[in-house]
């Protein structure tokens, strides 16, 4: 297809980066990356780069730290073999949740990892599903915050249906993402919001109300990650209590960190559905669990800014 389009991945993700590969048709490039015995990382790029637009495919997910120092590692190779461009595209931005100081002496992760990122080479980022949308600002390239939105809209529109439908927020802060989907799926949509309290640093929260009517209704509790799974299953255990009809949880990214698969194996939500921005063993894939792919839309990003086309066309 593209002779000067080049696509590398490290270990972060492989399957994801087969998958893009194949929907562009163009093959991923060779590349070693491993560690030495001292568990340092190294990588040698096996193809010629030199004036091609390179694309590293490599979300910063757990280990958090090896996929990250493997991530630049990468680029700044890329850098020095000559590429044209360098893109990192990360689907999950780790770090994207320590995004402001909003205690005395804490840092501001999140920027330090855009400007790594900016340092090692990358000329531009894509991802999905920022956690706050002004880490965009923390760069001084261009970032393509894409969304999983139209993946889930569709899925809601063929196997749950739009009939007696409520988008809910897990938190407050979450009320403008609830309310752009209803307004994606149509009038009939209605939104409700959960409202809690977090607890210190710990990621714990208390449920204190829920704003909207959700009694008898399919309410689909919408959010960007699933980590410990306390929120979502939280407000899910409220809104049976409040009489909802069915339950469902979507969230771009699941982080699932202990304990979140004993929750929601518990939970009253009747299905999870969470995109492979990270990959999931096998052991983590509940029955419940469906994984939707973020592939064919990255690899029509690709294409597009291989091509010189607008990407806005993606966020409808």
């Amino acid at each position: 297809m593209q002779n000067n389009l080049v696509l590398l991945t490290g270990n972060a993700h492989p399957e994801l980066a087969r998958k893009i590969s194949e929907k562009i048709g163009v093959p991923l490039g060779k590349m070693s990356v491993f560690k030495f015995a001292n568990d340092e990382t190294f990588c040698k790029i096996q193809d010629n780069i030199r004036k091609r637009d390179v694309f590293v495919i490599q979300p910063t997910c757990r280990p958090v730290n090896d996929n990250l120092m493997e991530l630049l590692i990468i680029i700044d190779a890329c850098k020095r073999a000559s590429a044209k461009s360098i893109t990192a595209v990360v689907p999950y931005y780790g770090y994207s949740r320590t995004d402001k100081k909003d205690q005395p002496r804490v840092p501001i992760t999140a920027k330090l990892v855009a400007d790594l990122l900016t340092v090692a080479g990358a000329n531009r980022l894509v991802t999905i599903d920022l956690h706050a949308e002004a880490i965009q600002g923390f760069f001084n390239i261009p970032v393509d915050a894409l969304y999983v939105m139209p993946i889930f809209i569709k899925y809601i529109k063929t196997k749950i249906g739009l009939d007696n439908l409520v988008m809910v927020s897990p938190d407050a802060g979450g009320a403008a993402r609830a309310r752009t989907y209803a307004k994606k799926l149509g009038e009939n949509v209605d939104i409700a919001v959960v409202d809690k309290r977090r607890i210190g640093n710990t990621g714990a929260s208390e449920v204190i109300n829920v704003v909207g009517e959700v009694a008898g209704k399919k309410c689909i509790l919408v959010d960007d990650i699933i980590d410990t799974a306390g929120s979502i299953t939280q407000a899910a255990d409220v809104l049976k209590k409040r009489d909802a009809k069915e339950i469902w949880a979507m969230a771009a990214h699941a982080v699932l960190s202990p304990p979140a698969l004993e929750r929601l194996e518990k939970s009253p939500i009747n299905e999870v559905v969470v995109s492979d921005t990270i990959p999931i063993p096998a052991e983590q894939k509940l029955n419940k669990i469906t994984v939707l792919s973020v592939s064919e839309l990255l690899a029509e990003t690709i294409r597009r800014l291989y091509y010189g086309e607008s990407v806005s066309v993606l966020f409808a």
